[in-house]
């Protein structure tokens, strides 16, 4: 439409300019038109946040003005690194994009996907890029959260030079203050216009006095000064320009005109209105808000922009929206930087606020949802309260009954057994029901939801008590004056330590071993290699690592290590060939062998029924006198633990345990006993050859962690559901110390012995060291969240993956050091490669991921499901300087990449769900599945970087 309008245009002014001479000239002067040559630069729409959205057509002329007067303001120079921090659909992106390249300076355009994740965009901004100038909405700067704004963006070492905000309302000076670390000089300016008149009309540059002043300052910060070309006019509700007093902002200029909509010519120096309310005192202009941000409450007018000012100015709120629904309730949405008391709030707003200002509610939010061009998103926020409202009126619970009601549904639900009509059992335990940890947490956000509020402690009791306490645990939250309901034939804790230590579970399904007892002083030289490329070698009384990332740290030990007698995880043979790339095997029974490998395949060499589902992971035992000998044990569903002959696949033997098995085994000092974990709340101890119980050692609950063996003294640490860490001598049959942790221990423990540390983490959030001699702890870091994922420790550092999505690292002194933001749940646990400067794990956004030791990625690869397993990295192939990476996601695919460039080499199929970590040795792959199966497959195929 615009190019047949223009072609008659051109022949119309042809006619005109036979027929009038210069008289078309004279009209180019006082309008400009839209099908001019080369008039436009671009179009887009307003964003709709202020107002209908508008299709608005930019001429050069008028962008060009606003990109040489910021060149010359921030002084730009080819040093300069600017952040694209606006979508291309935000009209401020044309002056951060072309600011940058006329002035020779580096523009940085980061995804989207790191845009969100406020962490990771401060590590990327500020440390790997060092930005320099940085132009945003004060929205996508409180995303940072105040902590983050104060140690890194406005921090005394920062790389930013400029700080523009602009697109909305500017925080209060004392707000601004409060975000500025200690001797920050960056340079704060307040840019202020609209896209109508594309894109920035005015700018201020903060004092510095008033930033390094200590007094609390209430002074609003004005609009400062019309950018080049630019003209500002105030206008009272007559339309008369005033130079004192309210009114409404208007912008124009000769040159700094935009065609709205349907328009085809303009006035030259035309005004357009803003819908911005101001104050001129003094000949400043301060910014009171938006007109529609002006309402009437109580009989008395009212701007909404001032309730969020004053409760953004509460030291506990970390940052803040209002809204007004409907246009009947002023809703109140907090961030807060701490566990906030709602009434402690409306407090604070008493004091400060009229009382036709003081809000009907107050939501408490995990963060501000914002729009793309990181403006306040109200529409989500609307959603968010009419959502909150249904939540209301569904959890308006009848009493404690409804609540028990409500309970079972979901109980069945979640478990799958939505079709038994039976009332749940009050004596029921939810993993004793089918539940795991997946499911649990699944349970937890379905009754918080229910009951409309958070419920401390909740994870916890739904992992380790019975649905009658669940519910009274809830109960207590929401309807606190309410009595507790006890079952008659339940004791409120079950009684773990009741158990009769001769169990029914029937005897060895093997001829016991006539070998005799080997303890402390008579050690077999072994190699054990368990989930975390874990290398366990003792060779009389010695560890190594194998060039792999070990629990366990001794220079003295690795130094004293005969070396030559422990196997490499180098194949002996291959004799497999690589296939062509295209080629996709047949489905078979066993599994599918899905893309083809890039130079590797991986085939099924035997699996072995287990009876049901296989969670825990394999636990490879290598003797150093019969190599050929080796063993896998592994335990499952079925109550089974089993001995697997490695090359074979044949079992050994078998041992019916009292419960369900997810624990991993964990082989003895000497070499002659498996320690295993028990859903019952057992921990046995097996004899390695023939699975003859040798002791059988209580907790109070059901135990999920695997054990540790510390390698010096022959203890075995181990956790469990009864929020207790243990130091088991299974020699002399004791418990030598027990240590209660302030939350359920549900991953392995992990043991330094430079320093000596054990590191235990539960499902509480808490990261504790504790003095493995002693059982002393140490130290205690609270992440906040539950911690699935088991510690992994190194030379410098503990590593550890949280429910929140982060990785965190911390020093053995307890410093946390960096985190890595990932967008899901990690309960893989972490992995270190052979240098240990690289770290790799897995998360719920079905990403493997590789960090360095500070932190920063090197590459992440997408799989096509969650990844609960920890991956291991082993070397393939003799000589070969390369190394490998194996990881598992739940949807039963076996990935193999490099462990340096993240690129995948083979993919391979389960026929079942994978939480089982896959362990290698020599070239064969053990894992468990869903399937009931414990595999082992063979690694096949040259490997070359």
């Amino acid at each position: 439409m615009l190019n047949d309008r223009k072609q008659k245009y051109e022949k119309e002014k042809m006619a005109d300019s036979t027929n009038s001479g210069n008289s078309n000239e004279e009209k180019s002067d006082e309008h400009l038109d839209v099908r001019l040559n080369h008039c436009l630069a671009y179009v887009l729409h307003t964003s709709g946040t202020t107002g209908i959205p508008k299709i608005v057509r930019v001429p050069h002329a008028c962008i060009v003005l606003n990109i040489q007067h910021f060149r010359v303001l921030f002084e730009i120079t080819q040093e300069d690194v600017l952040f694209l921090a606006s979508p291309l659909t935000f009209d401020p992106s044309v002056v951060e994009i072309f600011v940058a390249l006329s002035s020779g300076a580096c523009l940085l355009i980061v995804p989207t996907s790191v845009k969100v994740l406020p962490s990771k965009l401060a590590a990327v901004l500020f440390s790997h890029h060092r930005v320099t100038i940085l132009q945003a909405t004060p929205t996508l700067l409180r995303r940072f959260g105040s902590q983050l704004i104060k140690s890194t963006v406005l921090s005394a070492s920062t790389s930013l030079r400029v700080l523009a905000l602009g697109g909305e309302a500017f925080p209060s000076l004392t707000v601004l203050k409060s975000w500025r670390g200690i001797d920050n000089k960056t340079q704060i300016f307040n840019i202020y216009g609209i896209t109508e008149v594309s894109s920035w009309a005015t700018f201020y540059r903060i004092p510095e006095q008033f930033l390094n002043s200590t007094l609390k300052s209430e002074l609003p910060v004005p609009l400062g000064f019309p950018l080049l070309g630019t003209v500002v006019e105030v206008r009272d509700t007559n339309g008369f320009t005033i130079q004192e007093g309210r009114g409404q902002v208007f912008l124009g200029g000769r040159n700094r005109v935009c065609f709205l909509d349907d328009e085809m010519t303009v006035p030259l120096g035309m005004m357009r209105a803003t819908g911005d309310l101001v104050m001129v005192k003094d000949g400043e202009i301060f910014f009171l808000g938006r007109k529609d941000s002006q309402i009437k409450r109580h009989g008395k007018r009212l701007n909404i922009e001032l309730v969020q000012q004053v409760a953004e100015g509460l030291q506990q709120v970390e940052s803040c929206a209002v809204t007004w629904y409907n246009q009947e309730k002023l809703i109140l949405f907090l961030v807060s930087k701490n566990d906030l008391v709602k009434e402690y709030i409306f407090k604070e707003l008493q004091k400060r606020l009229p009382s036709h200002a003081i809000p009907d509610e107050l939501l408490l939010i995990d963060s501000l949802p914002f729009t793309s061009h990181g403006k306040i998103d109200v529409s989500e926020l609307n959603k968010i309260y009419l959502n909150y409202l249904n939540l209301k009126s569904e959890c308006k619970l009848n009493g404690k009954e409804e609540l028990w009601g409500k309970l079972q549904y979901l109980w069945k639900s979640i478990l799958n057994l939505s079709e038994d009509p039976l009332k749940v059992p009050d004596e029921s335990l939810f993993l004793n029901s089918g539940g795991d940890s997946l499911k649990s947490i699944r349970l937890l956000n379905e009754i918080e939801k229910l009951v409309g509020t958070s419920v401390p402690g909740l994870l916890e009791i739904i992992l380790s008590s019975s649905i009658l306490e669940i519910y009274n645990h809830v109960l207590q939250t929401v309807f606190p004056d309410e009595d507790l309901v006890f079952s008659k034939n339940y004791a409120t804790k079950r009684k773990f330590s009741d158990i009769n230590q001769e169990e029914t579970s029937g005897g060895s399904l093997h001829q016991k071993s006539v070998m005799t007892l080997s303890c402390d002083n008579e050690l077999t030289a072994f190699t054990a290699v368990s989930r975390g490329s874990q290398i366990l070698s003792l060779n009389t009384k010695f560890l190594t690592k194998l060039g792999l990332c070990s629990s366990a740290h001794s220079s003295e030990l690795i130094s004293q290590t005969n070396i030559q007698n422990v196997k490499s995880l180098n194949p002996s043979a291959l004799t497999g060939k690589s296939k062509d790339p295209s080629h996709v095997a047949e489905v078979s029974e066993e599994g599918t062998y899905v893309i083809a490998a890039k130079k590797m395949e991986l085939h099924v060499r035997w699996r072995s029924d287990t009876g049901k589902c296989v969670d825990a992971s394999p636990l490879v035992v290598i003797p150093a006198v019969d190599k050929s000998s080796a063993t896998v044990y592994i335990g499952s569903h079925s109550h089974r633990m089993m001995a697997v002959d490695l090359h074979s696949g044949k079992v050994k033997w078998e041992q019916i345990l009292g419960d369900r098995i997810e624990s991993s085994a964990c082989v003895s000092k000497c070499g002659n006993f498996i320690v295993v974990g028990c859903y019952n709340g057992l921990v046995y101890v097996l004899r390695s050859n023939s699975g003859e119980k040798y002791w059988m050692f209580p907790t109070e609950n059901a135990v999920k962690s695997s054990a540790t063996v510390d390698p010096t003294t022959g203890l075995l640490y181990i956790g469990s559901h009864d929020q207790h860490a243990y130091a088991l001598d299974i020699y002399k049959k004791k418990c030598v110390w027990k240590l209660k942790c302030g939350g359920t221990v549900f991953s392995s423990p992990c043991l330094s012995l430079i320093p000596q540390h054990l590191y235990v983490a539960t499902l509480g959030g808490h990261l504790l060291a504790i003095n493995p001699a002693t059982g002393n702890r140490v130290w205690k870091h609270s992440c906040g969240k539950p911690l699935f994922s088991s510690p992994r420790c190194c030379l410098q550092y503990v590593c550890i993956g949280c429910v929140d999505g982060n990785l965190l690292c911390f020093t053995h002194f307890g410093e946390q050091v960096w985190q890595f933001s990932t967008s899901e749940p990690i309960f893989s646990s972490p992995c270190a490669s052979a240098s240990e400067q690289e770290i790799f794990f897995g998360s719920h956004d079905c990403f493997i991921y590789c960090c360095n030791m500070k932190g920063h990625l090197q590459w992440k690869f997408e799989t096509t499901s969650r990844v609960y397993a920890t991956p291991f990295a082993f070397r393939y192939q003799e000589g070969d300087s390369g190394m490998l990476l194996a990881a598992a996601s739940t949807d039963g695919k076996l990935w193999i990449l490099d462990s340096k460039s993240g690129r995948l080499q083979s993919v391979y199929e389960l026929p079942g769900e994978v939480f089982s970590s896959p362990v290698i040795w020599e070239s064969m792959l053990l894992i468990g599945c869903r399937n009931n199966y414990v595999y082992c497959l063979d690694l096949l195929g040259g490997y070359h970087i």
